[in-house]
């Protein structure tokens, strides 16, 4: 009991459960919409091409949240321009665009003195964050979450069908910009908490379990947004106990959780589909021929 008592006695643990938690169903929520979309390189591509925004705002004073979201922004339009108006395809467009920025990031922090850590934008500082940083992400977390909610219907059709949301006039494009704004904002909120290691772990991970365990999607997001939450408190909780990274106790754990529903899931497991070809295979020997 003291085990589990024990870190909850510090007011930095409390800070990192609740906005470690906030970040991890942002996240997940998202991750199903981008799961279902075929979008998971993008969630890596914003994170990756964030740090060239993050570091000119910190040489011309501004926020880093701001220059992190418009940096996010222009990798997101940027690669679907580049795959508009090429014959490129959209994962490649986004490949070449995430690594041109992020090493453009790389090459102008190598180029400057400052305080500006990159472990701190790989791993994050969950269990140190700024007070500032707290509210920040708390803020951009509830109003992504908020946005999901009010859009939930459109964003729904934009994923599954988007040939029938264009046909019943709701604008897709429209929709596109607002899931890569959300999703940009998202990322903003968790980089600063957790790093971008495990807000790309985030934003793939708890939609692949969801997606693995049932086919309704209501499920998927409950399971996606509850695994992500368990992830994250579990992980906090070994690395405290371990003195291990934060960050990476979390992904572990995740990980866990997704191989044990890659193996164990009733319909899409392994475990399932072996037995289900076997039964097949039974089936098609016992025919007459």
């Amino acid at each position: 009991m003291n085990w589990l008592l024990a870190p909850l006695s510090h007011g930095f643990m409390l800070e990192a459960l609740a906005v470690g938690t906030l970040v991890a169903v942002t996240c997940a929520l998202l991750s199903c919409f981008i799961v279902l979309k075929g979008w998971s390189l993008m969630g890596d591509a914003i994170s990756h091409a964030i740090l060239p925004g993050v570091v000119l705002a910190w040489l011309i004073g501004l926020p880093l949240a701001i220059g992190a979201f418009a940096a996010g922004l222009v990798c997101a339009i940027g690669s679907g321009m580049v795959k508009t108006h090429s014959r490129v395809k959209e994962d490649t467009a986004m490949g070449v665009v995430f690594t041109g920025m992020f090493a453009l990031g790389l090459l102008m922090i190598s180029q400057i003195t400052s305080d500006l850590h990159l472990s701190h934008i790989l791993f994050g500082n969950i269990l140190g964050i700024e007070r500032e940083d707290l509210i920040q992400t708390l803020v951009i977390g509830g109003v992504a979450l908020v946005l999901i909610g009010v859009m939930w219907r459109d964003l729904q059709l934009f994923c599954f069908d988007p040939g029938h949301a264009r046909s019943i006039g709701i604008n897709v494009s429209r929709l596109r910009l607002i899931l890569l704004v959300v999703l940009s904002a998202s990322i903003v909120a968790g980089v600063q908490a957790v790093g971008v290691i495990l807000v790309v772990a985030l934003l793939i991970t708890p939609g692949c379990i969801g997606y693995l365990l049932t086919d309704r999607f209501s499920r998927m997001t409950a399971i996606a947004m509850g695994s992500a939450a368990l992830s994250n408190i579990v992980g906090i909780f070994i690395s405290y106990h371990a003195n291990a990274s934060t960050a990476g106790s979390i992904v572990l754990v995740l990980s866990g959780l997704f191989v044990l529903a890659l193996v164990l899931a009733p319909r899409h497991g392994l475990l399932a589909l072996g037995r289900a070809r076997r039964r097949a295979l039974a089936a098609s020997a016992s025919e007459p021929t």
